[in-house]
């Protein structure tokens, strides 16, 4: 779906050499197929399938999947996270919105439980051309995964991200480049890679939803394609002739640095562990480097302290709580070092002040900061787990007990 963004960005291919098979996009099936095939290096096992809907019947396959993939309970736990951390307005209705956002000029979409690419009747002959090389590209790389199981992970977003990264980068970067003629795409552009991110995301403005949707949507929707297409190119240039989705990166962390996934040694994240918090958990999960990142971005306003303060995040967990004034965060972060977990500590309360209007942090024994403001405590505390520097980041509402675990109780451990 999100493939009319480079749509929106790249002109098409020129014109096809002839109708192959039946159906109305025989012909554009029949020239991208072996197109795919020798830029991916793998060949499909079976036939591709597409098949013409309405757009209605589209929106509707669309809304079951939807409700399939992203069950009511965790969309609710995301919403409730989003709004916890004060990344949404409180007011935001998050499954409709998304809902709408999906909806929002479609195209086409491949179907990995049915193996079928199903596209909308009268859509826009560019348009179409480029989804169906995009939706291909995923149907290829279903009969040698599984994606149907990808699109269900859960209890870990960041690493369902990574791996989303890799699909649909996979996806767009092989669009793009057969519709440029092959080769490293940036090669092709005038101002090179940074170009075609800029090109696709001035495309935001002919989708209206998109354009009004909070920071945190819009980045996270676009960062499987933008960053996924980036660490594929990276993928080609230091494993050529092997497949990404044989070896997924496990974090954002490794998407978003080269040499976290490339370099001599990988970066794996650790595992932490929350102790029981007073109040009941309303959702958990993990938060990754690059929304740590848009994190203290939507905070700061300050993008420079936010790739500064997000930057040698090793890990993270955090738990939705609920108290009698509302919901509460507690988030335990990781770090490469006490150098890096302070950087974090210094953004996340430069952001807090901002965000919260308050005035300088109380400080406490252990280096504990305590901010109040905007009917918010917040209390950031610097904890070494063993030989990981953590920091622990509590945000409830004003008046309860800032202190909702025991930070001594937080276990790290290497990744599983």
């Amino acid at each position: 779906m999100m493939a009319a963004l480079a749509a929106l960005a790249l002109t098409a291919c020129g014109r096809r050499n002839g109708r192959t098979g039946q159906g109305p996009y025989a012909d554009k099936v029949a020239e991208a197929v072996p197109q795919i095939e020798a830029a991916v290096g793998v060949r499909f096992k079976s036939p591709p399938r597409l098949e013409v809907r309405s757009k209605e019947q589209v929106r509707d396959f669309l809304l079951k999947k939807f409700d399939e993939t992203t069950p009511s309970a965790e969309v609710a736990g995301q919403e409730a996270a989003y709004k916890a951390f004060g990344l949404i307005p409180d007011t935001l209705n998050l499954r409709k919105f998304l809902v709408d956002l999906l909806t929002e000029q479609i195209v086409g979409y491949y179907d990995p439980t049915t193996k079928v690419l199903y596209v909308v009747q009268g859509a826009p002959d560019d348009l179409v051309g480029v989804t169906i090389t995009h939706e291909l590209v995923h149907a290829l790389q279903d009969q040698y995964l599984n994606l149907d199981s990808l699109q269900r992970q859960t209890g870990n977003s960041d690493r369902a991200t990574a791996a989303q990264a890799v699909i649909e980068g996979q996806a767009t970067y092989e669009q793009m480049s057969i519709m440029l003629g092959g080769g490293d795409i940036a090669q092709h552009m005038i101002g090179g890679w940074d170009k075609v991110r800029q090109t696709i995301r001035e495309s935001q403005g002919s989708m209206p939803i998109f354009s009004s949707a909070p920071i945190v949507i819009q980045e996270e929707l676009l960062f499987p394609y933008l960053s996924g297409a980036e660490f594929i190119r990276r993928f080609k240039q230091h494993e050529p002739g092997k497949q990404p989705w044989l070896d997924m990166p496990v974090s954002t962390a490794q998407v978003l640095h080269e040499d976290q996934f490339f370099g001599a040694q990988r970066q794996v994240p650790v595992s932490l562990t929350l102790p029981s918090t007073t109040g009941r958990t309303v959702y958990e999960n993990v938060l990754g480097e690059f929304d740590t990142r848009l994190l203290i971005y939507q905070f700061s306003q300050d993008q420079n302290l936010a790739y500064r303060g997000a930057e040698g995040w090793i890990g993270d967990r955090y738990r939705i709580v609920s108290t009698p004034a509302g919901n509460a965060v507690v988030w335990a972060t990781a770090w490469k070092s006490q150098f890096e977990a302070a950087e974090f500590v210094e953004a996340m309360g430069q952001g807090v002040t901002r965000m919260y209007h308050t005035g300088s942090a109380a400080l406490g024994a252990g280096g504990v900061r305590t901010y109040t403001g905007a009917r918010h405590t917040v209390q950031i505390t610097p904890v070494q787990v063993g030989a990981t520097s953590v920091v622990l980041y509590e945000d409830v509402p004003q008046g309860q007990s800032p202190r909702l675990l025991e930070p001594s109780r937080i276990t790290v451990a290497p990744a599983t």
